[in-house]
């Protein structure tokens, strides 16, 4: 399908989409990459009158070390995470995660702050970032930032907590720590998003569990946290994985089999983490 008119409007600097902003409303939409938002814009579930392209602005792309934290730029590509040494050496779970984003193509091309601000419950670094404790930045007028938790970034379907007028400028994640971690993704092909995935970090001090694709938002496996806080052992917190879940049915997947699914990737996902 063909997008409905819209006006494009090219950004060079974090001021000037944010002025774009500013000066369009509700009718304006920032494009990073493209991924997510031209295929919406396809099948005129998204319908800007006003496209905001920001892939250009080198600023906002950049990992750097931060002392606790790694601080990652919101349009560095999916590809440079993957490939990042420093990520490799401290949050080992992030680079893994984003080399199993699409193909090659759509990391070259696709930002991790456009996969976060898209908030679809089944993509990958949603879930990833939840369970590393991520801090989002969000930049809005006058340069004015503030800093949300991952926890409470995503809001609903496609929604997130960015106020009119905001941008997400960074991502800052805390140090693993040589705490174990986990990656698990089961969809029918490669590139696929996926049926379910989890992403677990577990270690003497924390344990954060996201899932993939199992509710309207991306979200955490809480009942098993908690289990595991209580001192429950591996697989019976594993077995209350999709406790507060809402998955979906379609064509690859029933309720009850995405519920089972959940069960079984994070009891191998903690088994993994644990060495």
């Amino acid at each position: 399908m063909i997008p409905a008119a819209f006006e494009y409007v090219r950004a060079d600097s974090p001021e000037a989409a944010l002025d774009a902003l500013a000066e369009h409303g509700d009718d304006a939409k920032l494009m990073a990459g493209g991924h997510s938002l031209i295929p919406m814009m396809k099948l005129r579930l998204a319908v800007p009158t006003v496209v905001v392209d920001i892939g250009r602005i080198t600023r906002l792309s950049y990992i750097r070390d931060r002392g606790d934290h790694v601080a990652v730029g919101a349009l560095t590509t999916h590809y440079e995470v993957e490939t990042n040494d420093l990520l490799h050496a401290e949050v080992p779970l992030l680079a893994h995660a984003a080399s199993h984003v699409g193909d090659l193509q759509v990391r070259h091309r696709g930002t991790i702050g456009g996969s976060l601000a898209h908030s679809d419950p089944a993509a990958d670094l949603p879930a990833v970032l939840l369970a590393l404790d991520a801090t989002f930045v969000a930049t809005g007028p006058g340069g004015v930032t503030r800093d949300i938790p991952a926890g409470e970034f995503f809001t609903g379907y496609f929604e997130s907590s960015l106020a009119e007028g905001e941008m997400l400028t960074e991502i800052q994640i805390p140090k693993m720590a040589g705490a174990g971690w986990s990656f698990q993704k089961f969809n029918r092909r490669a590139q696929d998003w996926a049926i379910v995935g989890v992403a677990a970090v577990h270690g003497p001090d924390r344990t954060g569990i996201g899932l993939v694709n199992m509710g309207t938002t991306p979200l955490r496996a809480s009942a098993t946290e908690a289990a595991l806080a209580s001192g429950s052992d591996l697989a019976d917190a594993a077995a209350v994985a999709d406790e507060g879940t809402e998955p979906s049915a379609d064509l690859h997947a029933s309720v009850d089999y995405r519920r089972h699914l959940a069960r079984v990737l994070v009891r191998r996902a903690l088994e993994d983490a644990s060495g």
